[in-house]
């Protein structure tokens, strides 16, 4: 032992070190691997519950003692940053001889729960198929208020998520709710619904997905960080969305939402500070406007 600490000495001296830097080196290095191990042990906690979590939402919910580009590098190194899967699948048909609706939120600036709903329509692989899942979301909390899932694209599925969306509704404040121009939410059964509520009536002019941005950001959410690619049954399919449902509601933070959850936006009034780039122009919709 002494002559392997003399030895130490020796080489440390060669390289213009004391052999007390030597330790203090190995002590820091391994302090500092603990605590890169503690936080790869938090990620992965994190990421048990929302598989696809982003980086930059890890970021906000640790908070770790390092930098952004650090936070990132670990991730990194360490396999866990998360990659972005392109889904494609045609889910709205417009060539049909239901009534078209004007744009109602273009000029519109959004300062409460309860004031805009955006529904779409996305898809789910069950094996070989598909499963369609339509969704209803406030567009102040980013809340999803109600969701169907269904074998088809019938207007019955988009019936059930707005019948849900319409049983949490406090107030008879204005309301109108935005689509695309799809069958479903043109369809006399659907606009009849909407229209005895009192409910004001918006479509998209055009099939750029950012005319419902928000309902495409929500998709995308659902799909890329909390669902499975794809499902064994449209049974296990539906548990899994419930469950995501729930889990992007109470706890998942929005960078649109100053980095709370939906739940806790839905509680609120007025602006709320957003710390990510918006969907729409700034006068069109600058409260809370993206994900």
């Amino acid at each position: 032992m002494q002559e392997r600490s003399h030895g130490l000495r020796e080489l440390c001296g060669l390289l213009g070190y004391s052999s007390q830097a030597y330790y203090q080196y190995n002590r820091s290095t391994e302090k500092r691997t603990f605590r890169q191990e503690q936080l790869i042990q938090q990620v992965l906690e994190h990421r048990r519950l929302q598989p696809r979590l982003g980086t930059r939402k890890l970021l906000g919910l640790m908070q770790p003692a390092m930098g952004r580009d650090a936070f990132f590098e670990l991730l990194r190194e360490n396999g866990l940053l998360v990659r972005r899967k392109r889904y494609r699948a045609r889910t709205t048909f417009s060539c049909h001889r239901f009534r078209k609706y004007p744009d109602l939120v273009k000029e519109l600036v959004v300062t409460r729960a309860g004031q805009l709903w955006v529904s779409d329509i996305t898809y789910i692989r069950v094996n070989q198929d598909f499963a369609y899942l339509s969704l209803i979301t406030d567009a102040y909390s980013r809340k999803i208020i109600g969701f169907c899932l269904s074998h088809d694209l019938s207007t019955d599925s988009c019936l059930k998520a707005l019948r849900m969306a319409l049983a949490t509704r406090l107030s008879d404040q204005p309301l109108i709710h935005h689509s695309d121009r799809g069958t479903q939410y043109c369809s006399k059964a659907y606009t009849q619904l909407l229209k005895r509520k009192g409910i004001a009536i918006s479509m998209t002019q055009s099939g750029n997905p950012r005319d419902n941005a928000i309902a495409e950001r929500v998709n995308g959410i659902l799909k890329m960080e909390l669902l499975k690619e794809t499902y064994d049954s449209i049974s296990l399919a539906y548990q899994s969305v419930k469950q995501a449902i729930i889990i992007y509601n109470s706890l998942r933070p929005h960078s649109s939402l100053d980095m709370i959850t939906p739940d806790a936006a839905h509680q609120m009034t007025g602006p709320i500070r957003r710390r990510w780039r918006n969907y729409y122009p700034a006068k069109e919709m600058e409260v809370a406007m993206d994900n």
